[in-house]
């Protein structure tokens, strides 16, 4: 491809220069998916739990969010090295395919984030249980998984599940234990809903690549079911994310204030409207951006619906 014809992608893509660059690595519409389990895990261990570590919080926070970065980075770097990512491509940073950074220096930045996630892990482990740090290390050699490994999960039908489980119900049950020291059957019913929600974003990602995950030998959910049938489903799971919270607040589980996370149903009709009848990439790029705020609003309303209550 011509020079002319990346620059003409980037400006499409509305791609700049300078700090830019790194921070699209970073994914920043992916991010909300690490922030919001740690603020729901941590405000439900605040309604139970009025010896609040402020410490620990925002250690979890940021590892998580450190993890998910480079989650992010080993998918650029991988999928550049099979060849699956080019200059064309949407949704990703493009620091590597249109703006020259060396694929090492990715790899490099990475492991690093890995490294100080480790580091945060381990004076989490230290101020709560030791078994953290297993469950930490599942989840980085998964998050390492997703692309790299001979059986990338992302390749596969199964993204959806493990990005939900682990970012999900994984991480509000660590950010509710080291407040709490324990695990309750209420906080895994709360974490169903939010995990519904990050493997929407994975599931809005792959119906935006589906065409060309498919001439690369992908397997996954979009792919199976057709483009059509994978709105439908991504529909089913905003649909069963906010019948799952009407029923917590009807049981006890949610306190009435949650009622406040069901402004977001707004911003997921907006995410199906924007799918429906786009076959580019390109032109799903906003119903993709759509489906990360929509789980930011679910997710921040949920956790203040739950601070209101630890409060008041």
């Amino acid at each position: 491809m011509s020079t002319s014809d990346n620059h003409t992608i980037k400006q499409a893509l509305n791609e700049k220069e300078g700090f830019q660059i790194w921070w699209r690595l970073l994914r920043p519409h992916t991010l909300t998916a690490s922030f919001v389990p740690v603020f729901v895990g941590s405000m439900f261990a605040l309604t139970e739990d009025t010896n609040f570590h402020l410490l620990l919080f925002f250690a979890m926070l940021l590892a998580s969010m450190l993890i998910q970065s480079a989650t992010n980075m080993f998918n650029e770097y991988y999928d550049f090295v099979r060849g699956l990512d080019t200059e064309e491509s949407v949704g990703i940073g493009g620091t590597i395919v249109r703006d020259g950074i060396q694929p090492k220096t990715v790899l490099t930045l990475a492991l690093t984030f890995f490294g100080i996630a480790i580091l945060l892990g381990v004076y989490i482990c230290i101020e709560s249980s030791w078994w953290i740090a297993l469950i930490g290390l599942v989840c980085m050699l998964f998050g390492y998984l997703y692309t790299g490994g001979p059986l990338p999960i992302a390749y596969t039908p199964f993204g959806e599940l493990f990005s939900g489980f682990l970012m999900g119900t994984v991480i509000i049950g660590i950010s509710y234990f080291i407040q709490t020291s324990a695990i309750t059957a209420a906080v895994i019913w709360v974490s169903i809903p939010v995990a519904l929600f990050i493997g929407a974003i994975m599931l809005s990602n792959n119906i935006r690549d589906l065409d060309g995950d498919k001439k690369n030998g992908r397997k996954t959910i979009a792919i199976l079911v057709g483009r059509k049938n994978a709105i439908k489903v991504l529909a089913a799971f905003f649909i069963l994310s906010f019948i799952l919270t009407a029923a917590y607040i009807i049981t006890g589980i949610l306190p009435l204030w949650s009622l406040i996370s069901f402004l977001a149903i707004v911003k997921a009709f907006d995410v199906i409207k924007k799918f429906q009848g786009k076959t580019m990439p390109i032109e799903m790029m906003p119903a993709m951006a759509a489906t990360g705020k929509t789980n930011s609003i679910y997710g921040l309303l949920l956790g203040i619906s739950l601070l209101i209550d630890a409060v008041i």
